[in-house]
């Protein structure tokens, strides 16, 4: 099992979003696009509208966090792109994992044990 990478270059977040598939719920926006590649690259994105830098900075690491730790449910070989929006300001990480798995599971990219 390759672990995931970080997506960062600007092109690339254009390039999912673009081209990519998205759902969304409460908390999260979630793009994804097929990368051809044995791993899967993840970028996450928390506008400005959703607070200052430490709360931005606290919500990404829940996602990562989220991501991280439900990483082998998650078929490999996309990229994807989780865009935080503003209701998700007050979650917790429990909100954060059920929203991040959510949305997995609707672009059938998430293998997880059903709940």
């Amino acid at each position: 099992m390759l672990y995931s990478e970080s997506l960062k270059k600007k092109k690339d977040f254009q390039d999912v979003y673009r081209s990519g598939k998205s759902f969304a719920n409460r908390n999260l926006v979630m793009y994804q696009k097929e990368n051809n590649l044995k791993k899967n690259r993840l970028g996450i994105s928390v506008s400005k509208k959703v607070g200052n830098s430490v709360v931005r900075h606290h919500l990404t690491r829940l996602v990562r966090e989220s991501y991280r730790l439900q990483e082998e449910h998650f078929s490999c070989g996309y990229d994807i792109i989780v865009v935080v929006r503003v209701n998700a300001r007050n979650s917790t990480f429990a909100d954060m994992n059920s929203a991040l798995i959510h949305l997995g599971k609707l672009h059938k990219i998430y293998k997880g044990d059903v709940m």
